[in-house]
């Protein structure tokens, strides 16, 4: 059995803990033979574990405790602490090999409220499961989400060398924020869904950027946006925004237009960032 689970970015400026999409960039999970104890070969960082601490096998252990152990052996392009929701794939792959290896017969909503308990929200989870553009909310303990067809459009990933611990980015959010802020903030969300269901990445391209609830706390830490989001507007880009909790930088744009952009950001900042040209994917999780 193989599991593919696609990378995801959260929020898309306006939409915090709430709206997600999946990119054409993967993690992949082949399940080998039972095994004495869990063994997780990875081309992950050396920091990750490789034995039952794995967040994959902590993942089917919490929901399937009585399932043998396995060797995984895990290739994933999703670069880890970057906001490109690579926690949230392994965790989506947990989920899913508990319910494959243990029988549980697991409905989709029933997955992804899973993942929700375990990853803490559902705006990476969510379209990671589902796939194209997703947004969801946690109500009562109740996970409800819903899939939208994204626009057609090509997604700029601006990924930095260094790592941000989503932790840390999180840190740095108020605990309250003013009524009137919270309102407008609701407003433009709603707005920019409204706009992305209608296919008019004219008008969700400027809402994904007027965002009062998270990015100007986390500017911080992505000290260039500014200046490569107005590079890209120039040169035609939609919306230009911190990919979840960051650094990493998505870019929506014409398909035509990305290579340009790309090219004039690199020459403009000369930095060592890794700009990748992807597209949205449109099924989410799957398994050969």
């Amino acid at each position: 059995m193989k599991i593919q689970v696609p990378a995801t970015t959260a929020n898309l400026g306006a939409g915090i803990d709430s709206c997600g999409l999946a990119l054409s960039l993967y993690m992949t999970i082949q399940v080998g033979p039972e095994t004495v104890e869990w063994i997780v070969k990875h081309n992950l960082p050396a920091t990750i574990p490789t034995d039952y601490t794995n967040i994959l096998v902590q993942t089917i252990q919490q929901i399937a405790p009585n399932v043998m152990p396995h060797l995984l052996i895990v290739n994933s392009d999703i670069p880890t602490e970057r906001g490109l929701g690579s926690s949230a794939a392994a965790v989506v792959a947990g989920v899913e090999l508990a319910n494959r290896l243990g029988n549980l017969h697991m409905t989709i909503e029933e997955k992804i409220a899973t993942a929700v308990t375990i990853e803490g929200h559902p705006d990476n989870v969510a379209p990671a499961f589902r796939g194209n553009f997703v947004t969801a909310a946690v109500v009562d303990d109740n996970v409800y989400s819903v899939r939208h067809i994204f626009p057609e459009a090509s997604i700029i990933a601006d990924i930095p060398n260094k790592q941000l611990p989503s932790f840390e980015s999180r840190s740095v959010l108020p605990e309250s924020i003013a009524y009137d802020r919270a309102i407008l903030g609701s407003a433009i969300s709603n707005v920019m869904i409204a706009a992305l269901i209608s296919g008019d990445l004219e008008l969700a391209g400027p809402m994904m950027e007027a965002d009062t609830l998270q990015e100007s706390y986390r500017n911080q830490f992505v000290p260039d946006l500014a200046r490569k989001r107005q590079i890209a507007k120039d040169l035609g880009a939609y919306a230009t925004f911190i990919s979840g909790a960051g650094p990493a930088i998505i870019t929506v744009c014409p398909d035509d237009k990305a290579k340009a952009i790309i090219a004039a950001i690199k020459q403009a900042t000369n930095d060592n960032d890794t700009y990748l040209n992807l597209s949205v994917d449109k099924d989410g999780l799957q398994v050969f």
